[in-house]
């Protein structure tokens, strides 16, 4: 391997469940297989991270009260941090993304998004910009209060959207001044629970992952008015569940044929073919996560390989996938404690 991040992934851990922080890994190009070459417990859970476009740098939310982002230089052999972890001015942080400069944070337990401005070195200001969801939803334990899940940049880099499981509802944010503010908020269909969604290659379709209801939301995005439209909802699973089944996260295949949706409970990985440009979706299959609690599912950046980071079992299971069916054939696993997120350069 070379002194740069190709060829490497990433995981996220929860160190207060026992895992080993932000673990580093060999890929290997052919098969998909992961080698642990390095663990840094220097961030307590960091349980979700994102790799800044072209590599070099790595953000990791620290999942916990309060919340806080660290940043990595991964030039060198083992990920370097940039500094201490920056607060976020928000609780339980469960997810991040990249966006118009920002580094943009999902925070669950206060049902917020926080902006943080990016260094020229790649390190954060530690002065965010946090905008607070209003809401609840039908669930008498889940939706008491706002819980954003997920924040994510649209494909054509102008909004991003940020998903709330306790309202019900999406929120379509910009920037003004490095401050997040609600451009449009989205209803969805009461007790779903939206989690995480993820974007057709067109830009032109979304796809939110429901956990309270194991569904999948097609919708169309209009990333000239900032807008979507729910079309349709499909079961995650081809039967109802025997008992519990959540969903974890959604990919969508480089080319726009494929999905998939790890289910937790059910422990599986749900395939959808996708048609219509897009605008439809039909399961095709259901595939065993190769261990338990599916908390991330990943796409290698080749689209050969799928990943899930199987939280219970403590794993991270890889599969090679069939690129004529989008059908994953399990090819091997590796230990990783309380493993909740996989990025791979």
């Amino acid at each position: 391997m070379s002194g740069t991040d190709a060829g490497r992934a990433y995981i996220g851990s929860f160190t207060a469940a026992g895992g080993r922080g932000l673990l580093t890994a060999s890929v290997d190009p052919r098969t998909g297989a992961l080698t642990v070459l390095h663990a840094l417990d220097t961030v307590p859970d960091p349980s979700y991270l994102v790799l800044a476009p072209g590599g070099g740098r790595l953000y990791a939310v620290s999942e916990t009260t309060p919340g806080a982002v660290a940043a990595f230089d991964t030039t060198g052999e083992h990920p370097r941090p940039l500094g201490a972890p920056v607060p976020v001015d928000g609780d339980g942080p469960t997810h991040l993304g990249l966006f118009d400069g920002h580094v943009l944070t999902a925070n669950y337990n206060s049902g917020s998004v926080s902006a943080l401005a990016l260094r020229p070195d790649g390190g954060l200001d530690p002065e965010p910009n946090v905008v607070v969801h209003k809401g609840s939803g039908p669930h008498p334990q889940r939706q008491q209060e706002p819980h954003a899940h997920q924040v994510l940049a649209d494909p054509s880099g102008r909004w991003a959207v940020s998903v709330d499981l306790g309202t019900d509802s999406l929120r379509v944010l910009r920037l003004v001044g490095g401050a997040p503010v609600v451009h449009r908020e989205i209803a969805m269909r009461p007790g779903s629970g939206p989690r995480h969604l993820a974007f057709h290659p067109d830009g032109r379709h979304l796809y939110v992952l429901n956990e309270l209801s194991p569904t999948l939301t097609v919708c169309r995005w209009d990333a000239g008015e900032g807008d979507l439209r729910a079309l349709s909802e499909t079961a995650l699973l081809p039967q109802a569940p025997a008992g519990d089944a959540y969903g974890s996260a959604v990919r969508v295949s480089s080319d726009g044929r494929f999905l998939w949706a790890g289910v937790r409970g059910e422990d599986v990985v749900s395939v959808f073919a996708l048609g219509a440009g897009g605008s439809t979706t039909r399961l095709v299959t259901t595939v065993p996560c190769g261990g338990e609690w599916p908390r991330d599912v990943t796409i290698d950046p080749s689209g050969r390989f799928l990943y899930t980071a199987n939280e219970r079992s403590g794993t991270v299971v890889w599969f090679v996938l069939d690129p004529e069916t989008g059908l994953p054939r399990r090819a091997g696993s590796v230990d990783a404690p309380a493993a909740s997120c996989v990025v791979l350069s």
